[in-house]
């Protein structure tokens, strides 16, 4: 059904309160008045700075009651025709005891006709007496089509306030804008449109990370989420040619919804490894490569020392994600969010593995989670069981190859010309580094040089190896357990 079929359903029945929670108010008077093409009420809307008035279809009539909650409820007491009555203001007043009361003699039917109350705000509490009779009713978004529209209708105000000067379009990007317009409401979709197309006059793929950016600041009032603004290029990672190959076998059906026939979508990945590896970079270009934005969810910021706090706190989380989608959630060394502490914290994390299961099982929106992690013996075992991933791959030490390609990189980066020195060497000697120490070392190398005042050089380099315990030293015992585990049960990255 529609969201303008439910609403009459919910009209017809009677139903003696609705309760609509929505920063739209403009879009919720108008879903009302056309809910009067089939089913035939008085209609009012009330306010606390117009009173009471009549808005039947195209009319606006003069406030027949005055602001006075008081006042308004009386008034709809004695009604003698059957209404809708919009109370866009109303919530701060049921905190009182006298207010409650009429209102359930209204809704209880107490001597006066079967009215229909409606609450509309952006955040609405019932006290849990009148919580009895009320259903809450979701708008439904526009759909693809209804933006396009919207899209248009801006473009088309663009031209007539700037003397017929037209909009630069390129199709195929207005639909990928469209896309990523789907989780909002038409005010807000209605507004990035319009920001995008009036900074510039022009509709095109440079609009796409404005967009997420807007969108994700409408969004994410939780504050639980971070927008990540410059994902790295997969074909920038070093290595990790089988992730890179399985992202861009799975990249229309994840994007374009295109998937074969008998085949869902791609749901998301777990990043095993070594510190320092490049899970992280690789979370990062996974995004990229799928040409969506990327969100990384912090699950320490979610811990609240009040029972069911934490667990909303995710469940928000997650639900800005989907209206965020299509997107990549990335959950950056997740054992520390969800590994079990034997009942230390008073259940909390078994709590919230399991909204967080229950999230992944259930979910239809495209949100491709990326998660890594380091201690793969402090995941729970329903995490890892076959079906919560699509692929669990293991990102080891690099090899002799990657490290070459990763001196020449970090060479490169700090305006230092790799062709003057020997890599292979340099990759031999680096046996057991990490990406991030390699890094590292070559910075110290530079200080070094720096300070007594003449180039880097190869000696230099091998000298910071040297000199440099790299954490599979160590920790050996540690690297070597989690290697030897991640062998069999795992894809190799690269």
């Amino acid at each position: 059904m529609s969201g303008l079929q439910d609403l009459v359903a919910l009209i017809r029945a009677d139903t003696p309160l609705i309760v609509i929670e929505t920063p739209d108010e403009p879009r919720v008077v108008e879903l009302f008045r056309q809910s009067l093409m089939h089913v035939w009420r008085a209609l009012f809307r009330w306010s606390i700075t117009e009173g009471l008035r009549r808005i039947d279809m195209d009319r606006e009539d003069a406030a027949e009651v005055a602001p006075d909650a008081g006042a308004t409820l009386q008034a709809i007491y004695r009604h003698d025709q059957r209404g809708v009555f919009l109370l866009l203001d109303f919530a701060p007043y049921l905190k009182y005891a006298g207010t409650q009361r009429q209102v359930r003699d209204i809704l209880q039917r107490r001597n006066c006709l079967p009215h229909v109350l409606v609450l509309v705000g952006n955040k609405i509490e019932l006290p849990a007496d009148l919580e009895a009779h009320a259903v809450r009713y979701r708008p439904h978004l526009p759909s693809s089509d209804a933006l396009l529209k919207l899209v248009k209708d801006e473009a088309a105000a663009y031209t007539r306030e700037h003397g017929g000067k037209r909009v630069e379009v390129d199709p195929d990007a207005v639909k990928q804008i469209v896309r990523n317009l789907r989780g909002l409401n038409e005010t807000d979709a209605r507004r990035i449109a319009r920001h995008l197309i009036f900074r510039d006059g022009v509709l095109n793929a440079d609009d796409l990370p404005e967009l997420a950016k807007l969108k994700f600041e409408l969004i994410n009032r939780s504050g639980h989420l971070h927008y990540e603004f410059d994902p790295v290029k997969l074909d920038h990672v070093i290595g990790a040619k089988r992730v890179k190959r399985w992202i861009e076998l799975r990249r229309a059906a994840f994007v374009d919804g295109n998937a074969p026939p008998g085949l869902d979508p791609p749901k998301g990945v777990l990043l095993l490894g070594v510190q320092g590896c490049g899970k992280s970079m690789l979370a990062k270009a996974i995004a990229a490569g799928f040409g969506v934005p990327l969100l990384r969810l912090d699950f320490g910021a979610l811990y609240n020392k009040y029972h069911g706090e934490t667990e909303k706190n995710l469940r928000d989380a997650l639900a800005s994600a989907e209206q965020l989608s299509p997107c990549v959630l990335w959950i950056d060394e997740i054992e520390k969010g969800l590994a079990s502490s034997g009942g230390e914290d008073g259940g909390v994390s078994r709590r919230v593995l399991g909204t967080f299961l229950t999230w992944m099982a259930e979910r239809k929106s495209p949100v491709f989670m990326v998660a890594t992690a380091n201690q793969v013996q402090d995941l729970p075992a329903e995490l890892l069981r076959k079906g919560r991933f699509d692929e669990i791959f293991f990102v080891d030490l690099p090899s002799p190859e990657a490290r070459a390609e990763l001196f020449a990189l970090h060479l490169r980066r700090r305006s230092v010309d790799a062709e003057g020195f020997d890599l292979a060497a340099l990759a031999h000697a680096a046996d057991g580094f990490s990406g991030a120490e390699i890094e590292q070392a070559i910075v110290a190398a530079l200080y070094t040089a720096h300070a007594a005042g003449h180039p880097l050089s190869d000696f230099q380099l091998r000298a910071e190896l040297k000199n440099t315990r790299p954490l599979s030293v160590l920790m050996a015992e540690q690297v070597n357990e989690l290697r030897e585990w991640a062998g069999p049960r795992t894809v190799p990255a690269d």
